[in-house]
């Protein structure tokens, strides 16, 4: 009986500890997000390698809004409802893809609209690495000395005027 109350106090011990070691790594990410300063776009433009697959909160003025057909991904699921625009600060421009909702067929407008100000949270990506990208014909291959760079949205928020 000694033994098995030792084991549980030890279960309960390591289960406490590792409730903590989660709640402070949530409230250190919680505290990451909310207090990400705004990255300026030419920074981005001008050290791609140091932004790749790197999470920014960018702030501009959306242009450009194009919606994409439905596309295919490799394993063969169909997306619907992507969308392509630029995002455009006082230093550059820059393009932001919108991942469509993929294998539930739905028609969707874009999110925002021409002119629009909005704060933006997106991981950069510089495909030249490898990997995929939206392009205004739906999901492309990209090569190694293909230079596109742009941010995938991964959530948008308009500005007040």
């Amino acid at each position: 009986m000694v033994e098995w109350a030792t084991m549980m106090v030890r279960s309960l011990g390591l289960l406490a500890a590792f409730i903590s070691l989660i709640s402070a790594s949530a409230l250190d990410w919680h505290s990451i997000t909310i207090a990400a300063d705004p990255v300026t776009i030419r920074e981005i433009l001008d050290e791609p390698r140091s932004f790749h697959l790197k999470q920014v909160v960018l702030q501009g003025t959306v242009r450009n809004v194009q919606p994409l057909d439905p596309y295919k991904l490799p394993a063969g699921t169909t997306c619907y409802g992507a969308y392509l625009f630029y995002l455009e600060d006082d230093t550059a421009s820059i393009n932001v893809a919108v991942f469509g909702t993929c294998g539930v067929p739905l028609v969707k407008d874009p999110d925002v609209e021409e002119g629009t100000r909005v704060e933006l949270h997106a991981t950069i990506q510089a495909p030249s690495h490898g990997g995929y990208y939206l392009s205004f014909q739906g999901l492309k291959v990209a090569g190694e000395r293909e230079g596109v760079i742009q941010a995938v949205a991964d959530h948008i928020t308009p500005l007040p005027e």
